[in-house]
């Protein structure tokens, strides 16, 4: 008699293993965090013949329910924390036996696996979501990289006597740093380099809206001073969260027949002008960022860029990059390395600048968005 209730048990055991392992393919069957909590729910009560069966979140909110599913405050009903790996809590599932009656042994046992396979199932469907969604985010990061390289010149002019490349490098998929160039009627030619307060797309966007302001004022053969005024007033009335965004610019407008022209800083970091004699000057901000404050003013000076001499306009990106001892490349430093350049191959002059950069950081990535415009007059000889 003791070998068959041993023999019967033993059948009990299998059946109740083999069921579990069942309900478990059936809660690992979907990659929804969602399914996975009402497949769940839905076992409880069809293959224990409960009543009904509920998921809380762990702030007490229902997540799903099945069946005659108990309310609250769920008084006499049992309850099964859903642990994640480290140990919190994912949900409860809170079960309504028969007439209130308790849970047999193998009820216990059998909601006790189902709940720890639950468990698992649900974080791998809430990771498997986060994959889904941050590959959506992804392609449109993607998509905005694309769309904003686009809007940089494809080519840089031709100007007569002079040579001029440019380089930009995000810090993110996308950056609030900005360059442009155009050849204006009068056969000038206006630089500017600009960068937008902080990082990412919020920036990018930024970037691209005073890029058409920008434009739309060049191509009325509107003065510098007026149209850095303008684009300032422009974007101050854009509102709060535009003036958190505010941008700092520098802008040159060049004759290249006489390498004479005028430049206008708007709170950027100070353009650098190296004579054919080796002499540095700094041109500095005239006034604030712009969209910073209402009905700011700036002031153009006058540059003169003779044969031999080299401009370069940059972003903050470039001197604010440091060593591990946290010692600053900066300004003074990166108007030194630019001198002592003796190329006049503006290509090579940023190469070998962003050479510079990645060794004093020991190739460290950037914190910033970076951002250079290298101009360089010929010599006679060599135009």
């Amino acid at each position: 008699m003791s070998s068959i209730q041993d023999t019967h048990f033993l059948e009990q055991q299998i059946a109740r293993l083999q069921a579990l392992l069942e309900a478990s393919r059936q809660v690992h069957s979907t990659t929804q965090a969602g399914d996975v909590l009402r497949q769940t729910a839905r076992i409880v009560v069809r293959e224990l013949e409960m009543e009904g069966a509920v998921f809380l979140a762990p702030d007490g909110a229902v997540l799903v329910g099945y069946g005659d599913a108990p309310s609250a405050p769920y008084n006499n009903c049992p309850r099964f924390a859903l642990l994640a790996k480290e140990g919190a809590t994912l949900a409860t599932l809170i079960v309504a036996t028969p007439l209130g009656t308790e849970l047999s042994i193998y009820e216990q046992d059998f909601l006790e696996g189902l709940v720890l396979q639950t468990a698992v199932a649900l974080e791998n469907a809430t990771f498997h979501e986060r994959n889904l969604q941050w590959a959506r985010v992804q392609q449109d990061l993607d998509a905005a990289r694309q769309i904003q390289r686009s809007l940089l010149p494809k080519t840089m002019p031709q100007i007569p006597g002079f040579a001029i490349a440019a380089r930009s490098t995000a810090c993110y998929e996308v950056g609030g740093d900005y360059l442009d160039t155009m050849e204006l009627p009068d056969g000038s030619h206006l630089m500017v380099v600009a960068d937008v307060a902080g990082k990412g797309l919020a920036s990018a966007i930024v970037a691209t809206i005073f890029r058409a302001a920008f434009r739309s004022l060049a191509s009325r053969a509107v003065s510098l001073e007026e149209m850095a005024a303008q684009v300032g007033q422009q974007h101050y009335d854009e509102g709060d969260e535009a003036r958190r965004r505010y941008v700092t610019a520098i802008l040159l407008k060049l004759d290249p027949e006489t390498g004479e022209g005028e430049i206008v800083n708007c709170g950027h970091n100070p353009g650098v002008l190296v004579g054919a004699d080796g002499s540095i000057r700094m041109i500095q901000a005239s006034g604030p960022p712009l969209g910073m404050l209402p009905g700011m003013r700036y002031m153009a000076e006058p540059i003169h860029v003779p044969a031999g001499a080299r401009v370069l306009l940059y972003t903050d990106g470039l001197t604010e990059v440091f060593r591990e001892d946290d010692e600053e490349f900066g300004e003074g430093r990166l108007a030194e390395t630019f001198k002592e350049l003796e190329t006049r191959d503006p290509v090579v002059i940023l190469d070998s600048i962003w050479a510079t950069l990645a060794a004093f950081s020991n190739n460290a990535p950037p914190t910033d968005d970076m951002t250079g415009l290298a101009l360089c007059h010929l010599e006679a000889a060599t135009a």
